[in-house]
């Protein structure tokens, strides 16, 4: 019981570690963020330096955004990745 008790937790660990964002290996640019066109998709408060700093600290990033479709604006959050081949960006609802 004891043995099993310990795998659990190591596996627990071990899971948690693996889920935790890692900042990028190479920082991400100013001209790579724009590259994405997200502040033309989007409607974003928050400055582009802001993003870079939580992207090349941390790895990933969510703000509040607003979508434009048709006339209508939709209220969404906007998840920013930093990953190996380029910015990646996850739209959800809010």
């Amino acid at each position: 019981m004891k043995r099993l008790l310990q795998m659990v937790t190591v596996s627990v660990l071990l899971g948690t570690l693996l889920a935790c964002s890692l900042p990028p290996i190479h920082p991400v640019t100013k001209r790579e963020l724009m590259m994405t066109k997200l502040y033309q998709k989007y409607i974003i408060a928050e400055p582009a330096e802001q993003i870079l700093y939580a992207l090349n600290t941390r790895g990933e990033v969510v703000v509040e955004g607003k979508r434009n479709i048709t006339g209508k604006e939709f209220l969404v959050y906007v998840k920013l990745m930093a990953a190996s081949d380029g910015i990646h960006i996850h739209e959800y609802d809010r």
